[in-house]
Order: structure tokens, then sequence, then C-alpha cells
């Protein structure tokens, strides 16, 4: 029997602050959004019988452990901040706040969701495979990346 392939989406939740060196407008400053991560991966579900996991392209909680483990857990309450900005390097921001996280990038909506797609393309490179991910920074804001996108 061929393989049927389908997409699973897990979305997940999480507080985070950032300032974006440079802006022309308000968010120049030290904000906050609640973002909602989308990772959405393609695979056939398991058709072995002796598989724990039969029916399953992959097990939910497996694709929570990932995310949580490598984007949840280090950016959920943290304020990140470009490390080129001159405010980076005040003892007072790194040394007040415990979860100060500096990016060699404008921690922007769209660059956060580059980051991210590295640290998860690692883990699904092969079957499941990362087809898409999203990051919505307010209700009616997101990026979104996809796997179609940059084949050649």
């Amino acid at each position: 029997m061929k393989p049927r392939y389908l997409r699973v989406t897990k979305r997940f939740t999480m507080d985070m602050a950032h300032a974006l060196w440079g802006y022309d407008g308000p968010c120049k400053n030290i904000h906050g959004h609640t973002y909602h991560l989308s990772v959405t991966l393609l695979g056939a579900p398991s058709q072995d019988l002796q598989d724990t996991k039969l029916g399953m392209v992959i097990d939910f909680g497996d694709l929570k452990s990932i995310v949580h483990e490598q984007i949840i857990s280090r950016y959920d309450h943290a304020l990140v901040l470009n490390d080129q900005a001159p405010y980076s390097k005040a003892d007072l921001i790194t040394a007040e706040f415990e979860k100060v996280i500096l990016v060699p990038f404008q921690p922007t909506c769209e660059n956060l969701l580059l980051y991210f797609v590295e640290k998860l393309q690692v883990h699904f490179h092969k079957e499941p495979k990362l087809i898409s991910v999203r990051l919505e920074e307010t209700p009616t804001s997101f990026a979104e990346w996809r796997a179609e996108d940059h084949q050649h």
C-alpha cells in the first residue's frame, strides 16, 4: 500500500518582550507580545502493527517536547534584544533581569521566525519533515515560513 502523507500541526503560546533597535516607531521601546507558534510537519502515519505510535505521523507529546526544549523554555517570559544595540551592553539590563537573550539580529517577528526554523529543522529534516512554521505576534500580524518556498 502506498504511503498516505498528511500534515500535522501543534500550536504553542509564549509571552516575550523585545525592542527594535534604531526603529522609527514605538516598537523601538521595550514591549511584549503573546506569541502563538504553529509548527507543521508532513509525514505518513505509521502502519507498523508493532509500533506503539501506530496511526501517528508523530506523537504530539514528542513534538511538544522538542519545541519546548528548543524554543518555549528559552524564550517564554524573556526579553530579546539585538546584541549590537548599545543598551544590550548595559549591566543594569543583564544584571537585573534573569532572562535577557541577546541575538545577532534585529528581533523582529520575521527574524525570530527564521531563527526558530533553524532550531527545528535539525530535528525534522527527514520524516516527519518540517514544512511550515508560523509565528503570530499579534492577533492580526504574523510571519510564516514554508519549506516549499525554499525548494530549488
